[in-house]
């Protein structure tokens, strides 16, 4: 059995269909009750419902897991305390490996979440627990977000600069990495970073979009104020805004990319690109 926590996200969910399609049982660990049935739905074998914050609700989770797979629910204040709490957890049950969902260069101290999620690494070397680390780039489909502006009004908007150059990765591969280094052996005490083969201005991103959609799409840099007072009307919180700010002021300076090879080496294909990603969405979104 595979604890996967905070399995009802678009990671976690991504995850439980990689591991249900190779045959693997999945225990999702989820908040709410409709959660319960969504994970049920994609094939999770067992569902509970809980709070990552409560101890107790660990323990339950982890007993009689072969593996955890830990997705922190996102920009969390709690990162730490839940992610030493999930280790503390899986120590108590003799879980065999621990896979954490980090993020690429944890080691930027200007972002906030980025260092919490050092912090829960630093905490897994210290555990005796077999783990292995995954450091996914920001995802293609954060894209989808403002899919909506993209189609209406030829916008792609970021709240950093147009210039700014990222190695985007498809969900799906992360997916496949994690239910690779949770089947098979040989991945313990490794730590990946995982990026997309492209490194790419949000220009380029936009000229993509373009040419897969076959209409005029732009890259608009959206200033942080007006970006946060969407944020707030959106009823996102004090600490995510401070922190998601934080997080573009560093992308509007250095961007956040890295090198491919090691994803490709653990799907054993290439990784995919944002053209075919877009290809793919487009498609899928015509047939629907």
């Amino acid at each position: 059995m595979i604890l996967i926590t905070g399995a009802a996200g678009k990671t976690g969910r991504a995850v439980i269909a990689a591991l249900v399609a190779r045959g693997h049982p999945v225990r999702a660990l989820v908040h709410r009750d409709e959660q319960a049935r969504l994970v049920e739905s994609l094939g999770a074998q067992e569902a509970l419902v809980g709070d990552m914050r409560d101890g107790a609700t660990l323990r339950n989770a982890a007993r009689g897991a072969r593996a955890v797979y830990h997705i922190c629910p996102n920009v969390s204040p709690d990162e730490i305390a839940i992610g030493k709490a999930m280790i503390a957890a899986a120590r108590e049950a003799a879980v065999e490996q621990f896979v954490f969902h980090s993020v690429l260069h944890p080691q930027t101290e200007a972002m906030t979440h980025h260092w919490n999620k050092l912090r829960v690494e630093e905490a897994l070397f210290e555990s005796g627990l077999a783990y292995t680390i995954l450091q996914p780039a920001s995802y293609m489909q954060n894209v989808l977000a403002g899919w909506q502006t993209i189609l209406d009004r030829g916008v792609y908007a970021v709240p950093y600069s147009v210039e700014s150059r990222m190695s985007m990765i498809d969900l799906e591969d992360v997916a496949e990495a994690a239910a690779v280094v949770l089947i098979e052996p040989g991945h313990a005490g490794a730590t990946y970073e995982l990026a997309g083969p492209d490194v790419l201005t949000q220009i380029q991103v936009a000229e993509i979009l373009s040419k897969q959609l076959g209409r005029p799409v732009r890259a608009e840099h959206v200033t942080i104020e007006a970006w946060t007072r969407q944020a707030q009307a959106a009823g996102m919180g004090a600490y995510q805004i401070e922190t998601l700010v934080k997080m573009f002021r560093y992308y509007d300076r250095y961007g956040l990319w890295g090198n491919s090879r090691i994803l490709r080496h653990l799907i054993g294909r290439a990784p995919t690109r944002f053209e075919d990603f877009v290809k793919r969405i487009v498609q899928e979104r015509a047939v629907s």
